[in-house]
């Protein structure tokens, strides 16, 4: 790949700001992008994506295949109607410059839940049609992977 002289940023998507107490890949990322190409940069790193262990580092994840839930748009899932809007307006007070994992995690994983319990009741056949897709491409590893998550 040959890029040229180029520049760009080197930004987690964790440390982007967010009303939920930690960035993720919703209209924020899209909006730092977009920023990003109207100043002028042409790179965002990131750091590793996977789901992080015990102190939350990006370098110490479980898998290299899967992602990190918490970088999931709880935006999006209402948009899917996954989740409902009221569930997202009551917001816990995060600290504004840092993510407070230890209060993010449980809070953010409790909605997580409710929007799969809402897309087995209520997705689409086609919803559905493609989740089972994913894991059948991904059963080489996404089997073995959540039975080591149950543990």
């Amino acid at each position: 790949m040959n890029w040229g002289r180029a520049s760009g940023i080197l930004l987690h998507m964790t440390s982007l700001p967010s009303k939920f107490g930690i960035g993720d890949l919703g209209p924020g990322a899209f909006r730092f992008a977009d920023w990003l190409a109207a100043a002028g940069q042409r790179i965002w790193q990131v750091l590793p994506l996977g789901p992080v262990g015990y102190g939350e580092s990006p370098y110490q994840i479980y898998s290299a295949f899967a992602g990190n839930p918490m970088l999931l748009s709880l935006e999006s899932l209402v948009e899917r109607g996954w989740l409902l809007p009221r569930e997202i307006g009551r917001v816990p007070r995060f600290a504004p410059a840092r993510v407070e994992f230890e209060r993010v995690i449980p809070w953010k994983n409790g909605l997580l839940r409710r929007a799969y319990e809402r897309f087995q009741a209520n997705g689409v056949e086609a919803e559905h049609a493609d989740f089972a897709s994913f894991r059948q491409q991904n059963c080489a590893w996404l089997d073995d992977y959540a039975r080591f998550m149950a543990l």
